[in-house]
């Protein structure tokens, strides 16, 4: 690469967006995912209609976080040898597949012949089998993402594609509440159902992307054994990933989002859906920035810094009582949120190389779907325990302890430059 084409990537915030297939693949991803946030808004809402308990929607995370997690090593060693278009597609047309199944199950007949506790039932096998689909589907599309673009766009380009994740995430979690109350449940999984096959006639476009790995003879164990040495001799990459999982497994406010809405801030469906997607609105606002002036310096001491003030903000949402605080609250630990995507994102593309991307990013996945959905389970769970804002006031504290703690032990990530 030459130094033109170095300044060039660095100033140039759109390079990664004139490239044909780097577009397919942000659309189609951002209809996906927009998909996804509305399922999980509504299934999140239905289920604590069905049981009224806080505990009930924890499980939700759970059912799908134990197939994700238990698979993610093995996906990422079929990702590395599998043609990665295909693996997409396949996946997106499961998921389409499981939505289906859910708009039958809410529809008024079922509820006529199911208890509400059935029902729930038939929700948690059904997110358990797309929690299956996720281990390979979610990692495959960050492998892609490396595979349209050249390596000297590729920060700009996880911008973009972040930036892209966020948008579709406020969108989806926004429309999912208002959605509700217009349509219902069943009106809502037929939207989102339409969203899931435009994603997948977008990503349809993309070329045919083959496995980067020569045919090797090498065993899957010992091929997964290789991508978990690579995380874990790879300091930045092990300490940005730790510090996401416990700092998001203890600040997982938003899974309780529905009990304030209807219980605390009583603000309805239509209000569900604002404070749902305030953080990912905060996000988003990181992201643009990021994009326009992206980080030069100190990227690891900054990133402490806005997961500190993500755990400060969960405090303030627990102890809120008043609409707009909670929203501001919220909206700020998706702006300080967004900055850690953004350099966790940036160091997994830059620093991992091509012929490991498959099980590198499954290890990234698995971390991911470990604190999130776990922190969805361990809302619902001492939310059970100690009250849904004793709980949330806990999760905040505990993110604020994981970074000081990180800033003593771990100073290869505190002084991370890229």
């Amino acid at each position: 690469m030459t130094t033109g084409d170095q300044q060039q990537s660095s100033s140039d915030a759109f390079i990664a967006v004139r490239i044909p297939e780097f577009r397919n693949l942000v659309m189609g991803r951002f209809a996906f995912v927009m998909a996804l946030r509305m399922l999980t808004t509504l299934l999140g809402w239905w289920i604590y209609n069905l049981t009224n308990a806080p505990f009930a929607i924890g499980l939700i995370g759970l059912s799908e976080v134990v197939p994700a997690v238990s698979l993610a090593l093995y996906a990422g060693h079929v990702i590395d040898l599998s043609e990665k278009r295909k693996l997409m597609l396949r996946g997106v047309g499961l998921y389409f597949i499981a939505v289906i199944i859910l708009l039958l199950l809410s529809t008024k007949h079922t509820s006529q012949a199911f208890t509400n506790s059935t029902i729930a039932v038939f929700i948690y096998c059904i997110v358990f089998g797309t929690g299956i689909v996720r281990s390979f589907v979610g990692p495959v599309f960050n492998v892609v993402l490396a595979q349209v673009v050249p390596k000297n766009i590729l920060q700009n380009a996880t911008t973009w594609n972040q930036g892209a994740y966020l948008s579709a995430s406020v969108t989806g979690h926004a429309l999912g509440g208002f959605l509700i109350a217009m349509l219902g449940n069943t009106g809502t999984f037929g939207v989102i159902a339409a969203l899931i096959a435009v994603a997948f006639i977008i990503l349809f476009n993309i070329k045919p992307k083959p496995p980067l790995n020569e045919k090797t003879e090498k065993k899957t164990w010992d091929s997964v054994k290789e991508g978990l040495s690579f995380v874990f001799k790879t300091k930045e990459i092990l300490g940005a990933l730790s510090l996401d999982l416990f700092a998001v497994l203890f600040g997982g406010a938003v899974a309780m989002v529905p009990v304030f809405a209807r219980d605390i801030l009583k603000i309805g469906a239509e209000g569900f859906g604002i404070l749902n997607g305030a953080s990912d609105m905060g996000a988003i606002c990181s992201v643009v920035l990021l994009t326009a002036a992206p980080m030069r310096r100190k990227q690891g001491y900054k990133l402490l810094f806005a997961v500190f003030g993500f755990g400060v903000c969960i405090i303030c949402f627990a102890l809120s009582r008043l609409f707009i605080v909670s929203f501001i609250a919220l909206l700020l630990s998706g702006m300080l949120d967004g900055i850690s995507v953004v350099v966790r994102g940036t160091i997994m593309q830059l620093k991992t190389p091509d012929n490991m991307r498959g099980r590198v990013m499954s290890v990234n996945s698995m971390f991911i779907n470990s604190s999130n959905e776990f922190g969805q389970f361990e809302s619902g769970l001492m939310a059970k325990l100690m009250g849904v804002v004793p709980s949330v006031i806990f999760g905040g504290c505990m993110t604020a302890a994981v970074v000081i703690v990180t800033w003593f032990k771990a100073p290869a990530l505190r002084k991370m430059e890229y």
